[in-house]
């Protein structure tokens, strides 16, 4: 069993052009979440927090992972690429080697703009490649439904027999949308060679670490050795320690979250706002590229 870690509430915070949302990581010890190395819930109901949305903007050496719950994001980048993402819908960009974009959300018919952004790291071999968009609409997102009423979105990775649409990552990521109903108890499993963390979004629930003989309502996580038992609910980040499964247990209005695994890089990361690379050298090119309007690589 994976024991917690440690857990933390999401942090109110600004991005873009002034869009307000929660931050559960990012720009801060990356080590903990390798290779991920931010995570952004941007679920907003007032259409004013997010209207002015995250115009242009460049990208290198990562990966930005885009999933709308409700409301529409158009974007459009300097590859001349445009589109709009829906609910249900997903968007993995490898930004690679260089990309300018710009991403406007937009709230449904009760004004509710609800998604999350992740951003992946890209090994040294990788940060240069050809950028791609891989667009995945919601219909095409497996959705696997087990006897207990447990229902799994397999975005990325495999799960239970089924394999997300999402291809081609380097890190090998799992990126699930897991709903558990009320008072059940589920285990799942998590590959062992991987990092891994949930985020709670709706409900309420548990989660136990390895030997915990029942569920208690009390957190005490980072106190010895014992059995770990940690409550969670809306915006909860809970990171978990080695192991190849995890155990959680649903409050009485159920409990949904991500559950997301990546085999760590272990490289060095170099890091200024939109860009992430391995050496402080590389990050001067990158910005001196975009001042000298030479930081697209492959138009």
């Amino acid at each position: 069993m994976r024991p917690v870690r440690y857990s933390r509430q999401a942090q109110s915070t600004l991005e873009g052009a002034g869009v307000h949302l929660h931050r559960a990581f990012g720009f801060g010890t990356t080590s903990d979440f390798d290779p991920f190395l931010l995570f952004d819930d941007f679920r907003n109901d007032r259409p004013a927090d997010f209207a002015a949305g995250f115009p242009w903007h460049p990208h290198r050496g990562i990966e930005t992972i885009t999933y709308v719950l409700a409301g529409t994001v158009d974007h459009a980048d300097s590859l001349g690429n445009r589109g709009a993402l829906g609910a249900g819908d997903v968007q993995w960009m490898t930004a690679g080697s260089g990309i300018i974009h710009q991403e406007m959300p937009h709230g449904d018919g009760h004004g509710r703009m609800h998604g999350f952004q992740l951003w992946a790291n890209l090994p040294r071999a990788l940060k240069m490649t050809t950028p791609r968009y891989q667009d995945v609409s919601a219909r095409d997102i497996p959705s696997i439904a087990d006897d207990d009423g447990t229902v799994v979105r397999v975005i990325c990775g495999e799960f239970w027999g089924r394999r997300g649409p999402v291809d081609g990552i380097a890190a090998d990521p799992r990126y699930l949308d897991v709903s558990v109903p009320p008072r059940r108890r589920r285990t799942l499993p998590v590959p062992v060679e991987a990092n891994a963390f949930a985020y709670i979004f709706a409900g309420s629930g548990v989660f136990r670490g390895a030997s915990a003989p029942r569920m208690v309502a009390t957190e005490l996580v980072g106190q010895g050795d014992d059995p770990v038992y940690t409550d969670v609910g809306n915006r909860s980040l809970v990171v978990f320690d080695r192991g190849d499964e995890v155990t959680v247990e649903a409050g009485e209005d159920g409990l949904r979250f991500l559950l997301v695994s990546g085999r760590p890089i272990q490289e060095p990361v170099a890091w200024h706002g939109p860009i992430v690379m391995n050496t402080e050298e590389e990050l001067r090119q990158a910005f001196s590229e975009i001042r000298q309007g030479t930081f697209i690589r492959h138009p």
